[in-house]
């Protein structure tokens, strides 16, 4: 595995977890055996209500904290005030028994109600603070980061999006590139079952004697995108980091890429109206 350097020169692997709804006792173990199986970015967030349990994970490692990278969001309703975004950095903190996160990042921009600026602000004197050493967003469309650029002339080093084949959000990456940002993916494998049954994907899967999830991260990572999967059992966990021993040739990635929809968001969850509270 290789590693992506960010614009402030953090690295970051090509290959992440999600930790969406991994809670409790189960979501500790899932995360352990995550570690073991390999991989050393995890991906959580306040409004996941499992930084404990990503905390606690980590407590219990083998690996140590300087090998791991630890993603936690900024929960969109603190947005308009200073105070109580830096109080909810802080929790998030004290929730993980952590020091500082690794990359920190606005939820989502909430255009509507339309804070977002303030909340960026803050994460810039967070990171001045040494609270956390990256900052970044999620799903923010190329006219969120103009107006972060234009008031701030920071840029954030990574913007996570849905992305996966029904929804390859080109030219936001396209974008993105220009402004030297990661683009990581969100639901990279779908949050569906269609995916498994694509014929397209059945039929490259076994071309290259890979499963269909393997096929698509593989696919997400020679893009330049930085997946961000989830798997509960180590025998998923494991597989989904068997994406090393084949290159998709470029006439099959575009097989893939043609797979995209105008509609293809799991949830039509569009950034220029989504609201999250």
């Amino acid at each position: 595995m290789t590693f992506h350097e960010l614009s402030d020169g953090q690295h970051l692997p090509e290959i992440g977890f999600g930790t969406y709804k991994l809670n409790g006792f189960a979501g500790t173990q899932s995360i352990l055996s995550a570690v073991d199986a390999g991989y050393r970015l995890f991906d959580t967030a306040f409004n996941y209500q499992n930084e404990g349990t990503v905390g606690q994970a980590i407590q219990q490692s083998h690996v140590t904290r300087d090998e791991l990278i630890i993603t936690s969001k900024l929960l969109g309703k603190y947005y308009s005030s200073y105070q109580d975004s830096i109080d909810l950095i802080q929790e998030s903190l004290y929730r993980s028994k952590l020091d500082y996160f690794d990359l920190y990042l606005l939820h989502w921009p909430n255009p509507i109600d339309d804070h977002y600026l303030e909340a960026w602000h803050t994460l810039i004197q967070a990171q001045k603070f040494g609270l956390v050493k990256s900052i970044g967003v999620c799903n923010f469309l190329p006219e969120h980061i103009e107006r972060l650029k234009k008031e701030t002339n920071i840029l954030p080093v990574v913007n996570q999006v849905e992305l996966h084949p029904y929804f390859n959000q080109q030219e936001l990456r396209e974008y993105n590139n220009t402004q030297n940002i990661l683009t990581q993916a969100w639901s990279p494998l779908v949050r569906a079952s269609a995916i498994l049954k694509d014929p397209v994907l059945v039929e490259l899967a076994k071309k290259y004697h890979k499963n269909i999830g393997q096929l698509v991260l593989k696919w997400e990572i020679s893009l330049g995108v930085l997946p961000i999967p989830k798997a509960s059992s180590y025998a998923r966990q494991k597989g989904n980091l068997d994406l090393f021993d084949f290159e998709i040739s470029s006439s099959d990635m575009q097989r893939i890429n043609d797979l995209t929809k105008p509609d293809g968001r799991t949830n039509n969850q569009d950034p220029a109206v989504y609201q999250e509270f």
